[in-house]
């Protein structure tokens, strides 16, 4: 275990049994308990926490007060260490032997990875090295993402190689390369109460990310103004000085119709942006012709709100907006995101302290995931696959011809139509649930049938697992060592705090196993995570995202370090763009951007938008928070949000059975009956499998830059499962006017939660 033993604590049972007056206890229960630091597996917080392990066992948890959580820890950071000893765990390979349809049988590792290869090197002698393909994860440490993407291209030499990041932030990364010329949030959560103004837009950040709230409340205690732009009250809203109830999709006609409002009121700065950005003409050109009637017509909140939102926000001395998929999971999300960036840039916030733009990274390394090489169109460091001096950079690192680099392949989502055309075909899926977690699943289940074999890497059975040819049993974090990169750009340090479970082996561990029987032992031979991380820190030395003088050692003494960070002396980087920008003359990129409405209106037939999201208890496709128990007994299953007046009209009651349909299928759940959702809008949670996966319904439209999906808009109907047959449509029409606003939503223009907004 590669940290120092003086960080270790012990503690005597037997002592805690007596403080509490108990007199009964045996010799297990005396057994020094044995405190691991370490971080929750979970969300891009990363909290830091302490796992209490006894006689080789992780038998609870306890808060650690590290630099960023501070000792808290949500509902998912309370039982994440329940994971470790899950019935559910898998615990031995399997394979089917007789071919598809036959049952998945318990195989020796032998056995399994001698299989994968023969087929692997069948397919490539017939069909080329591209035949395979490799979609890995991003709540794995930064070792084995690099380890994902290096194994692909380094020992597969295939150029399919993506991860479910392109789910997720995607969007959010590319607009802050355009724009800043480095991908990452530009300051700590930390620094958040210094800002005077806080906007959030489409982040449920109260569910979402709980312990960052912390953050927030600090900077509402110094009297920090709240905007919150969600077509959901969610319970940030709630708190909120205002609340924008935006139609989902159109955020960014709100957006630019504040930039234009502040030009009008000579709120910009003008110094600002002549010395430190360009592009600005283009982007006041374009924004001018955005009006807030106009805004008011497109996106449904009344104008009034939006121009009080403008003067809010121009008038904070320090601002701060913080985004996340309510914005990203669209079509457009590039843009809507680099509509963010140019409010921000045109306030003169990014680089000032508690100021600027926030990405709320969603996966516990979803920062890190997307930096590490195992992105379609990058190389670790975030080095570029189409630059020729970064593929001979990398090529060298990993000891390999640069002939033999690959070029750009598909992107996840676009892998789905090469399984199903046959150019796939077998893939390797690690620490993914695409069943759950892509759009149109029954597409997707059909691609996946096609491959052959399908191979899944998972520590339980999820639904995509259980259509694989081969499953490999991998340890779930607290097995093994490395580090992860949070949302703020914090690596932090991951240790090992017991054996892997049964015959379960580490990610990387299994890639090593089969490069060897591929004969690539020489360049893929590493020994332990260590191994890996000092062969990354080299793949990325020099690039923007550096972390080559960063050490396991130094991590933890700083209780995390930021990058870009390029040598051993250096402290790191906590915040970005306080002088110069990432592009080459260091100056920020004003981009204009022009609204786009999502990929799918609602109609006659379909009348309401639907958009998904997140829950407190649950996270991602739901595989390991449905099976502990205290988080599933509060969620159990799937429901739909509809407000009253919506419900009212359908003959629909609070807990009735109600059928969604969309353009794609339809599904069965109960509903909720809230006065906190649009009345044009329906949400639906999306960590459920099976006929409860809402992404049975959602669009597979995607963003044309990124490819990320449309999750959070397309058009749907709602009825009772009992309701009779309507001829002629759906029997209701939205029939939505901003003037009737306040008495749709609880708050009149200019008096929301605590406050009144002054003018």
């Amino acid at each position: 275990m590669s940290v120092n033993k003086d960080v270790f604590q012990q503690r005597n049972t037997n002592t805690d049994f007596q403080s509490h007056g108990l007199k009964d206890w045996d010799a297990h229960s005396r057994t020094p308990e044995t405190l691991i630091p370490t971080h929750c597996s979970f969300c891009g917080v990363q909290c830091g926490m302490y796992l209490k392990v006894r006689q080789g066992q992780v038998i609870g948890v306890e808060p650690r007060n590290y630099a960023h959580n501070r000792g808290s820890l949500c509902p998912k950071g309370v039982v994440a260490y329940q994971q470790a000893n899950h019935p559910d765990r898998l615990r031995y390979p399997l394979i089917r032997r007789g071919g598809k349809g036959s049952p998945l049988e318990r195989a020796t590792w032998d056995e399994a990875l001698d299989y994968i290869v023969s087929r692997w090197q069948d397919l490539q002698g017939q069909y080329g090295k591209d035949a395979i393909a490799i979609y890995s994860g991003s709540s794995m440490t930064n070792e084995k993402c690099y380890a994902m993407g290096k194994f692909a291209r380094a020992v597969l030499g295939t150029r399919h190689v993506d991860y479910n990041g392109r789910l997720c932030m995607s969007s959010a990364a590319v607009a802050y390369a355009k724009a800043f010329g480095i991908d990452r949030s530009p300051i700590p959560m930390t620094d958040i109460p210094n800002a005077d103004c806080l906007v959030a837009v489409g982040v449920n950040m109260s569910e979402c990310f709980p312990v960052m709230m912390q953050w927030v409340w600090r900077a509402r205690d110094r009297g920090a103004s709240l905007i919150v732009l969600d077509p959901r009250e969610t319970p940030l809203a709630r708190t909120a000085d205002l609340w924008l109830p935006v139609r989902s999709g159109t955020d960014m006609v709100v957006l630019n119709t504040m930039l234009n409002l502040l030009i009008q009121d000579g709120m910009i700065d003008e110094e600002y942006i002549r010395e430190r950005t360009v592009g600005w003409e283009q982007v006041r050109e374009t924004v001018a012709k955005y009006t807030p009637e106009e805004a008011q017509r497109i996106s449904g909140v009344p104008a009034e709100r939006i121009i009080t939102a403008a003067r809010m926000y121009g008038r904070a001395a320090t601002s701060l907006i913080m985004h996340a998929r309510g914005i990203e999971h669209s079509s457009h999300g590039v843009n809507t995101c680099l509509a963010c960036t140019n409010l921000a840039l045109a306030r003169g916030q990014v680089g000032k302290l508690g100021g600027g733009t926030m990405m709320v990274t969603g996966q516990g390394n979803g920062q890190g995931g997307r930096e590490m090489g195992q992105k379609a169109n990058q190389l670790p460091g975030y080095r570029h696959i189409d630059v020729d001096e970064d593929r001979r950079f990398i090529a060298q690192v990993w000891g390999i011809p640069v002939e033999e680099m690959p070029w750009e392949g598909a992107a996840a989502t676009e892998m789905i139509h090469l399984m199903a055309k046959g150019d796939i075909k077998s893939c390797m899926i690690a620490c993914s649930n695409l069943m759950v977690s892509l759009p149109d699943n029954q597409t997707v289940k059909r691609a996946l049938q096609q491959l052959d074999p399908l191979i899944v890497v998972d520590f339980f059975m999820s639904e995509t697992a259980e259509l694989a040819d081969v499953v490999l049993p991998a340890a779930v974090w607290c097995e093994d060592e490395g580090t992860t990169t949070n949302l703020e750009g914090r690596v932090v340090k991951i240790n090992k705090a017991v054996e892997p479970l049964g015959e379960s082996k580490a990610d990387w561990e299994i890639l090593v196993e089969l490069a060897k029987r591929m004969g690539k032992e020489r360049i893929f031979s590493y020994r332990s995570a260590r191994d890996i991380w000092n062969d990354l820190r080299k793949a990325t030395k020099g690039g923007s995202a550096d972390y080559s003088g960063m050490s396991w050692e130094k991590i933890d003494e700083e209780q995390g370090m930021f990058w870009p960070c390029p040598d051993e002396g250096h402290p790191g980087t906590p915040r970005l763009f306080t002088e110069r920008f990432g592009h080459p003359d260091g100056k920020a990129r004003f981009i204009a951007v022009e609204y786009q409405p999502p990929a799918e209106e609602p109609g006659e037939d379909f009348p309401f938008r639907l958009t998904t999201g997140r829950v407190v208890y649950h996270y991602l496709s739901g595989n390991q928070t449905r099976r502990l128990g205290f988080l599933n007994a509060q969620a159990p299953e799937p429901w739909v949000e509809i407000h009253p007046q919506a419900a009212a009209k359908l003959g629909i009651q609070n807990h009735d059975r109600v059928r969604i349909t969309s353009p794609r299928g339809s599904m069965e759940l109960q509903a909720l009956v809230v006065p906190t959702i649009r009345p044009d809008t329906l949400f639906v949670p999306y960590h459920y499998g099976h006929a409860e996966a809402i992404n049975q319904l959602t669009n597979p439209a995607v963003d044309p830059t990124v490819k990320i999906p449309e999750y959070k808009a397309c058009a749907a109907r709602i009825e009772r499962i009992d309701a009779p047959e309507k001829e002629g449509g759906t029997g209701y029409t939205v029939n939505y006017n901003p003037e009737n606003m306040p008495a749709m939503f609880p708050y009149a223009v200019g008096e929301t939660g605590n406050k009144k907004i002054k003018e």
